[in-house]
């Protein structure tokens, strides 16, 4: 898989893309990401890519022209611009993300961009969460690495991501290791019984009782 990302700050992306389970998809090739700056194409000795608002107000707005030479070669791509107004991120949408071959992800920064761009450059808008950030990177680095964790190949038992939290809707339920007994706090007797039948159904009505408690938002009308 392909992923592009359109950003002003190369250098935020240094860590994130080396370290642990995403540092191993870029190394082993699961996972090719190139990076392109709109700085590259903007005018000027000072190459600037923002200018102040039409009809005025507070804060500086991404230029439109910088941008879209950036993203014409990528036209082929699935182009996703975060912005607060995007739709939720949410792991039905990595899960469809996974299936592209070639994704650009668009960093914002400053007050947003230009909406010529948005309309006329971009497939889809993807919100992190109903908050504001100084620039899209964040939101990049956390779909790299949740794309990067599906690739087959990345995680050593693939069978860990099909009963995590958020799939069927669910909360994932509460884990537990060894020791058995810590600090006077004991596991839940059904996990050290042996008796598989009885753990899976205790997982699966804990994953409801959680999700109910905590989410029910996912529950929807049940």
């Amino acid at each position: 898989m392909r992923i592009s990302i359109v950003t002003l700050f190369e250098e935020y992306f240094d860590s994130p893309l080396r370290v642990s389970l995403v540092g191993k998809a870029v190394d082993e090739g699961h996972i090719t990401i190139d990076f392109h700056d709109p700085r590259d194409h903007s005018v000027g000795v000072h190459r600037q890519v923002d200018d102040a608002p039409f009809g005025g107000g507070a804060g500086m707005v991404m230029m439109p022209e910088p941008l879209a030479r950036t993203l014409e070669p990528l036209v082929s791509s699935h182009r996703v611009m975060f912005t607060p107004s995007g739709t939720p991120l949410t792991q039905a949408t990595l899960d469809r993300f996974v299936e592209i071959d070639h994704l650009t992800l668009v960093c914002g920064r400053y007050e947003g961009v230009d909406q010529r761009i948005l309309d006329h450059f971009i497939d889809e808008e993807i919100s992190l969460g109903d908050y504001v950030l100084l620039g899209g990177e964040v939101a990049a680095a956390a779909v790299v690495e949740g794309i990067a964790r599906l690739l087959p190949g990345v995680i050593g038992n693939p069978a860990s991501t099909e009963s995590e939290s958020f799939r069927d809707g669910l909360l994932e339920e509460p884990v537990y290791t060894r020791p058995s007994e810590f600090r006077g706090w004991s596991v839940p007797d059904v996990l050290v019984s042996g008796d598989h039948g009885r753990i899976a159904a205790w997982r699966s009505e804990q994953r409801r009782l959680r999700t109910a408690e905590r989410r029910p938002d996912l529950l929807g009308d049940e």
